[in-house]
């Protein structure tokens, strides 16, 4: 239980660390993108770029032969306000097949208004699907110390969303190792190059379709 309310200091990050890609003004040329979309847990933080999930799926997809390169335009410290205001410019420089959004987990730590993420999410999606991409929705969870009737209502926006935009969902993106210490780095925040396998092979069976159907 300790890691798992590690987890959620994502906040201590201050956003400067981020990937070349994501402060790129150059188009991205690509045969046929996924974009990921995030906060540090899917940028990285910590460890070396080539061991980060995104950087084990682009591994994945070249092992499987299929005609996809991950983009991680993930930023630590990010919310979903950051996200939306530069998600225009992401979609215009990656055109891809699939998006990964994987924010609101530093909305929540904040406490930010649930209504205020459900309508930044909302807008991200509808700017996805305006392009003709595909959506991945990555949810996290909140400890129990932020209340109940929050922490619900934190949870739900993600079903809602995936219920009402018909798209993926992956509900929690840390399941596989949010109980379990040895995955998280020194500071007890952020995953470990070990984890990123286990987080890899959570996300996969949800995307996994999504590159199918969107298979060029």
């Amino acid at each position: 239980m300790k890691s798992f309310l590690f987890i959620f200091l994502l906040i201590v990050s201050t956003g400067a660390y981020a990937t070349q890609l994501a402060t790129s003004t150059a188009p991205i040329s690509t045969p046929n993108s996924v974009l990921v979309f995030g906060d540090s847990l899917s940028a990285g933080y910590g460890i070396a770029m080539a061991d980060s999930w995104p950087a084990l799926l682009n591994e994945r997809l070249k092992s499987k032969r299929l005609p996809y390169q991950v983009i991680n335009m993930s930023i630590s410290g990010e919310t979903t306000a950051g996200g939306r205001a530069r998600l225009a410019t992401a979609l215009e420089q990656t055109h891809p097949a699939v998006v990964i959004l994987a924010l609101g987990a530093n909305d929540g730590l904040r406490g930010l208004p649930i209504q205020a993420m459900e309508d930044n999410l909302t807008a991200m999606i509808l700017a996805a699907k305006k392009q003709k991409a595909r959506v991945l929705l990555v949810g996290i969870r909140l400890p129990p110390n932020y209340g109940g009737n929050y922490t619900q209502k934190f949870e739900a926006v993600y079903r809602n969303l995936a219920k009402h935009q018909k798209i993926s969902l992956l509900p929690f993106l840390l399941e596989p190792i949010a109980q379990d210490a040895q995955y998280f780095q020194a500071d007890g925040l952020h995953p470990t190059a070990e984890a990123q396998p286990r987080i890899l092979n959570h996300v996969w069976p949800s995307l996994a379709p999504l590159l199918k159907s969107s298979r060029h």
